[in-house]
């Protein structure tokens, strides 16, 4: 199938941060053939070839000049079960908050914690999403993938995606070159809550809630959300800008000297995972502006663009507060996004 190549396109309203960038081509494919088709075209006239999912995660700084490909690959269907799974798989083109509420309409739980993160599902394993105690990888079978190379279709399960912080396979070179097609996730046929971050707990008591469902735990997640994160909607934004940093002991135990307030959580492997948000409010950032970018006030992880920011503005502001970070607390933040340049991913 021939797919549909538009030229010189907004890209703005496909990202969440909103700010000024066009695409010299842009394809919504939805299916595989459209997708090897896309592919193909931009291989003939030897163009560099952006996938993009929900725009929840990535910052142009300037205008691409090859084709941006969007899967939009739909279906949402019980596939397997286990003994103690339910196998669930979802296209890559699905928003991914509104298969959440789906798993639980269905009565598959588990996903509850994740509810209201933006973006679609096919970009969710790439980040090794997480919130509230969950991460992806959790709640995850395995993944279909197309290689751009060689046009053939993959099934990776957790190990081949090789999960980590924020992080998977797909952010290296040797999964760069594939596409996600569609996720299995494994749901848990007995279900337990996950309540241990006061935000969520507090929320479930503010509700009057002593054992909560996972619908329960859905619509406080939502609440929490709704209350710390602008809507993207209202005011550009690409969620948590930066990593939680994590730090040996020693290090953890020389901040917590001089900061007996720091905010960290004990690791599994005696590491410690620091508040970036902590961090940065601690360095004086929470709410403040430097040029048209600015802190969110209520929580400082998260930059915003309140109208007519650009993406080297959104960067500026992002290096301000590493540079402030390190010389404070001798501690690099990581970002979260993808930034895309002249020359294409960074």
């Amino acid at each position: 199938m021939s797919p549909a190549i538009q030229t010189d396109v907004d890209l703005a309203p496909l990202t969440t941060l909103g700010v000024p960038v066009r695409a010299a081509y842009y394809c919504a494919a939805g299916s595989e053939d459209e997708i090897r088709g896309a592919l193909r075209w931009a291989r003939a006239r030897s163009l560099q070839v952006l996938v993009l999912g929900g725009g929840s995660n990535m910052v142009f700084v300037s205008d691409f000049a090859g084709l941006v490909l969007q899967p939009m690959l739909r279906g949402r269907s019980l596939v397997g079960e286990t003994d103690a799974h339910y196998l669930v798989r979802v296209g890559a083109g699905e928003r991914w908050h509104d298969m959440v509420e789906w798993t639980l309409s269905q009565g598959w739980p588990g996903l509850e914690n994740l509810a209201l993160i933006p973006g679609n599902v096919g970009a969710a394993p790439i980040q090794n999403i997480g919130a509230y105690g969950l991460e992806l990888t959790d709640r995850f079978h395995s993944l279909e993938a197309l290689d751009r190379n060689t046009g053939e279709v993959q099934t990776l399960d957790r190990a081949a995606c090789r999960f980590g912080y924020r992080d998977s396979v797909f952010k290296h070179p040797d999964g760069r070159d594939l596409i996600v097609l569609a996720v299995v996730f494994a749901l848990p046929k007995v279900w337990a809550p996950m309540t241990g971050y006061r935000d969520l707990t507090e929320a479930l008591g503010a509700r009057g809630v002593a054992t909560p469902s996972p619908r329960d735990i859905f619509e406080a997640v939502i609440a929490v959300r709704q209350r710390k994160l602008p809507d993207p909607a209202v005011v550009g934004n690409v969620g948590s800008f930066f990593k939680n940093p994590v730090v040996d002991a020693a290090t953890h135990s020389s901040l917590q000297a001089r900061y007996p307030h720091l905010v960290s959580y004990p690791q599994a492997d005696g590491r410690y995972k620091l508040a970036a948000g902590w961090l940065i409010d601690q360095a004086g950032w929470k709410g403040r502006a430097l040029g048209p970018a600015r802190v969110h006030a209520a929580q400082a992880l998260v930059l915003t663009n309140p109208g007519d920011a650009r993406g080297a503005d959104i960067l500026a502001l992002a290096r301000a507060i590493q540079r402030d970070v390190q010389a404070r607390f001798n501690v690099a933040l990581d970002p979260e996004p993808i930034v895309v340049g002249a020359s294409g991913e960074q």
